[in-house]
């Protein structure tokens, strides 16, 4: 008995249509299906029918009538097929892995250290190692280990600082602060510089397909377009955006100018109330913590707007946590992705054109101020504003300070110091009982007891002299100076006890030979007319004599006193002094 010629007839066109639209294991179950309600013969004619492979058909009948189909999901039953590389190579896995990890590591001695982990490389050298592997299996089992291709992470931020996390916190807390009183808080800095021209972007924008903005192939720089520099303020509680883009360089001139502009254009209508602004920034560039020409503008800037300026740095190493990185900076960087700034009018109109979903919007303008680099701020300046314009904060004060609307007054100047006495010693030097005879108590209250009479004596005789009363006060200091009370004393004393000569005497006092001379005179007549009793006890005189100021210094050296050296030779009285000048009368010496 042969097959049903007859179903075979009305499956054939049916089967034609089927089968193209089923997959491997539909197709085999059907065609056994066929086969078997076909009779004996069936899967011969099926196959012959079909085209369809007789072992095919066979196997098809086969599974429907034992039972055992191909369970769900698979289309063959396991264990078919060439066995996978992994099973048939077991130390191509780890083979593979020591490549991977040993570049992974900067092991010296993998082949692949400063090469890159292509799967073609990998897979050359499983081969040359003797493990056989396709770019496409090295891949394949990569991915099966939990690897993939990824860039670099940019999470380190160099060594941390201590207060770190306290900064931030202080920050928080003094933007809270603000704004919970109404007053403004902006985040300022610098983007990066641009070049302005025919330069490529990075990013991608829509365009016709195999239509890309020409662009240049180098990115030398252009004098005649020059770069664009914006700089940005970022209104915290307005939600408002404004950069002055600079096209000079970027200073401490061109953050203050920006700060200063926004505040003419936008801050004080958006804050009209405003006693204080808050600004905060990282720790370096043209508005860092260091940088003197950017608190010496910022206290300028305060006085100009009658606000309380509060500057508060991120710690070094974290600007990136500045809000206006990823509030602006950020989306001025999405607005030109892909687009060539080739002008400045370019530039400004792409910056103010940035919107976000959240309502930012962004006003940018031309920068007009020069911003020189080189800028200097001395440390009397500074020293100034540290005095007068800056007040620091109790936490990290290098990090957070504030300049007040109107700086302190100015310090009185201190009074201008004593000039020291030309001489080389002064009096109270020479009062020690080596060089005077007397006690240093004794000789002060000496001096107290000639006051009066030295007073009076002097201005008799200069009353004699002149023939009338004293009509001016005299000269006061300079070369040849006045000699007060304990400088007579002192000079008498000298003479009296060392015998020194006048020249040497004068040499201490810094005064003529001849006023010593008169001197001694005055004041001896002064102590002769004293009461008995009132001369204090003196000590006999030196019975060697010392002729010159090296004698009187070895001789005071023995007894613990230093007499400095004589003046440069160059040092000689004005041509008009009173004493040098050959043709003056003796009695216009200033005995005084």
């Amino acid at each position: 008995m042969g097959a049903n010629a007859e179903l075979l007839g009305l499956m054939g066109p049916q089967l034609g249509l089927l089968l193209p639209e089923l997959d491997e294991r539909s197709r085999r179950l059907v065609l056994g299906a066929v086969a078997r309600a076909a009779g004996d013969g069936g899967t011969g004619a099926v196959a012959k029918m079909t085209g369809a492979s007789w072992q095919t058909v066979a196997d098809g009948a086969g599974e429907l009538e034992s039972g055992q189909a191909v369970p769900g999901g698979r289309i063959r039953r396991p264990g078919a097929g060439r066995k996978k590389l992994a099973g048939a190579d077991p130390g191509l896995v780890p083979a593979l892995l020591g490549l991977v990890a040993d570049s992974t590591r900067g092991d010296p001695e993998s082949p692949l250290v400063w090469t890159t982990k292509s799967v073609k490389k990998l897979s050359d050298e499983l081969t040359a190692a003797g493990h056989r592997c396709s770019p496409q299996t090295a891949w394949r089992l990569l991915h099966e280990e939990g690897f993939s291709t990824q860039s670099n992470a940019r999470v380190s931020e160099g060594k941390r600082h201590p207060d770190r996390d306290a900064q931030f916190r202080y920050i928080a807390a003094q933007a809270s602060g603000h704004l919970a009183a109404g007053q403004p808080v902006i985040s300022v800095d610098a983007k990066k510089k641009e070049q302005v021209g025919e330069y490529a972007q990075a990013g991608r924008e829509w365009r016709p397909r195999g239509d890309p903005v020409q662009a240049r192939s180098h990115d030398f720089p252009d004098q005649e377009n020059g770069h664009a520099i914006p700089y940005g303020v970022c209104d915290v509680g307005a939600n408002t955006g404004f950069a002055s883009v600079g096209t000079d360089h970027n200073t401490a001139a061109l953050a203050v100018e920006s700060v200063r502009r926004w505040w003419d254009l936008a801050g004080k209508d958006a804050w009209p109330q405003a006693t204080r602004l808050l600004v905060t920034c990282d720790a370096g560039g043209s508005n860092g913590w260091r940088n003197r020409a950017w608190k010496a503008g910022l206290a300028a800037l305060a006085q100009e707007t009658g606000l309380e300026i509060t500057c508060c740095h991120f710690p070094p190493g974290t600007s990136k946590w500045n809000q206006i990185e990823h509030r602006l900076f950020s989306q001025i960087t999405l607005a030109w992705r892909g687009r060539p700034l080739t002008s400045h009018d370019v530039i400004i109109n792409t910056i103010s054109a940035v919107t976000t979903r959240t309502g930012l919007t962004v006003t940018a303008v031309p920068g007009t101020t020069p911003c020189p680099t080189g800028t200097q701020i001395s440390d009397a300046q500074m020293k100034d504003i540290e005095d007068r314009r800056l007040t620091r904060h109790e936490f990290h004060g290098e990090w957070n300070y504030a300049f007040p609307p109107v700086p302190q007054p100015a310090p009185a100047p201190e009074p201008a110091a004593e000039p020291a006495p030309p001489g080389l010693c002064h009096p109270a030097v020479l009062n020690h009982p080596a060089l005077t005879g007397m006690d240093p108590p004794d000789l002060h209250a000496l001096t107290a007891a000639l006051e009066a009479p030295f007073h009076g004596r002097r201005e008799q005789r200069r009353y004699t002299r002149a023939g009338g009363p004293r009509t001016q006060t005299g000269r006061a200091g300079g070369w040849n100076r006045k000699l007060g009370t304990d400088g007579h004393l002192i000079a008498t004393r000298l003479r009296q006890h060392l015998n020194l000569p006048v020249k040497v005497v004068g040499a201490l006092l810094g005064i003529h030979a001849t006023t010593v001379s008169h001197a001694t005179s005055l004041t001896a007549s002064v102590l002769a007319g004293l009461p008995p009793g009132r001369l204090p006890p003196t000590a006999p005189p030196l019975a060697t004599r010392l002729q010159t100021l090296d004698d009187l210094r070895r001789y005071a050296a023995r007894h613990g006193i230093t007499i400095p050296q004589a003046p440069p030779a160059d040092r000689t009285p004005p041509a008009n002094s009173t004493v040098q000048a050959p043709d003056t009368r003796q009695t216009h010496l200033n005995l005084e």
